[in-house]
């Protein structure tokens, strides 16, 4: 299944996933050292939702930030 929205074009995106030890400097520590750095994905909250194109309804994937701004009408 595609993790793309339907209406904003939405997809996966990457980012890093950082590990860090240590206690921070304004916490009373000697500060925070990085330890590891991986890759890690985002993924979109996408949603299938029945959806009123052109007046039919059809099922689409939508993302949740679609659905709550009111960018599509549910039907």
């Amino acid at each position: 299944m595609s993790m793309r929205c339907d209406i904003c074009g939405k997809e996966p995106s990457f980012g890093n996933s950082i590990i860090r030890r240590g206690m921070a400097k304004k916490k009373g520590g000697v500060g925070q050292k990085i330890t590891g750095i991986s890759r890690r994905l985002f993924r979109p909250n996408i949603q299938r939702v029945r959806v009123k194109v052109g007046g039919q309804v059809r099922r689409m994937r939508v993302c949740a930030q679609c659905l709550k701004g009111g960018k599509v009408l549910k039907g």
